[in-house]
């Protein structure tokens, strides 16, 4: 039997966001953690944005938290501020990872978890992941505007916690991705892209460069750059959108929660919020997944597809160091990755000359 050396036998596991960050958390000082070990994702680099750029790009990997999204950052926060506060049960409106996010959490925190949907509009992967973890999934004949309103009455008149990122523990938990990225480059890049859809993922990265800075661990803040789908821009055109509508599910928001919130962090770092098309998402989609191997969700690839169409307008400076947050995991919408592509190429005898000319070797 091989021994295992003292010094492998001693390392610390990581120990979930809030323990990591806990003295950067004070709203959540002496409560109990409901935690699955989320955080700690990895920094990509990408060579295909590197060149692309012509500077230094950097991916932020959120598929990799335990429900495969960036949700779980802020869910542990804010599920275990619900069990704390003797919640009966938790509510959400979602457009998928939040509901697969909080079913998790409450199942672990044994709390009953609520889910509101936009009737149809889900990606089945997401809604399999809240199934499975026990929500009781409620489909609402509208968008996801009208299930976070319900959402909001349910929080108001019965004993439920609302877990939106309208719950400011949410964003807490969800600024440590800006530790992370500082702690891992050694400093702040010089901009930092994300998708946005209810607005609270950007506003949460600005919250965490803020701290940083203020406490003097870096000495600068990042550019933030976030790019909508064309289809769901209120951000954008400044006017909230009734019936969004595009692939990207994830951030299919007409009416962002966190509105003001997103637009604070573009002023104060003097960035911009701009669109991208279905078809630049997809495409950059695929580039992820064939150039860099990483396999994202539609959403994820937004602020890729952003960057590469600025690029192409002229407007991103060379040799910067970029951080892009892919937001959640390509298997959370298996139906979008496929669309109008084949699953097999070719179908040949068990035979090795076969196998090796459908492959194109010679």
């Amino acid at each position: 039997m091989t021994s295992v050396d003292a010094p492998r036998r001693g390392r610390r596991q990581w120990r979930g966001v809030v323990e990591e960050y806990r003295e950067w958390l004070p709203l959540l000082d002496g409560v109990p953690v409901v935690s699955l070990g989320e955080g700690g994702t990895p920094l990509v680099r990408s060579e295909w944005l590197s060149r692309v750029v012509d500077g230094e790009v950097w991916l932020k990997v959120e598929g990799d938290n335990p429900t495969g999204s960036f949700k779980d950052r802020g869910m542990t926060a804010a599920i275990s501020a619900a069990l704390r506060d003797n919640a009966e049960a938790v509510v959400c409106a979602s457009t998928g990872n939040t509901s697969a996010s909080m079913s998790a959490y409450a199942a672990r925190a044994q709390l009953t978890p609520i889910v509101l949907v936009p009737h149809g509009r889900i990606a089945a992967g997401k809604m399999a992941q809240a199934v499975m973890h026990g929500a009781s999934v409620i489909q609402v004949r509208g968008n996801f505007d009208d299930c976070l309103r319900l959402a909001r009455e349910l929080a108001d008149g019965y004993p439920v916690s609302l877990v939106n990122s309208v719950n400011p523990i949410r964003l807490q938990g969800q600024k440590t991705a800006a530790f992370e990225v500082v702690d891992r480059l050694g400093g702040a890049p010089d901009v930092h892209v994300l998708p946005v859809g209810n607005a609270g993922n950007v506003s949460a990265y600005w919250l965490g460069y803020c701290e940083y800075a203020a406490a003097g661990m870096i000495d600068h803040r990042p550019q933030m750059w976030g790019f909508q789908a064309a289809g769901a821009a209120p951000l954008v055109s400044g006017v909230q959108v009734s019936h969004p509508d595009t692939v990207a599910t994830a951030i299919r928001v007409g009416n962002p929660a966190s509105w003001q919130l997103a637009v604070a962090a573009r002023e104060e770092s003097g960035g911009r919020i701009d669109a991208v098309s279905d078809e630049e998402i997809i495409a950059a989609q695929r580039e992820l997944a064939s150039r860099d191997g990483v396999f994202v969700e539609p959403a994820s690839a937004a602020g890729a597809a952003g960057l590469v169409q600025l690029v192409a307008r002229g407007e991103v400076r060379s040799g910067q160091q970029v951080v892009v947050t892919v937001t959640g995991h390509g298997l959370k919408d298996t139906d979008a990755a496929l669309q109008g592509r084949q699953l097999v190429d070719r179908v040949v005898e068990p035979d090795l000359q076969a196998a090796a000319e459908a492959a194109g070797l010679r």
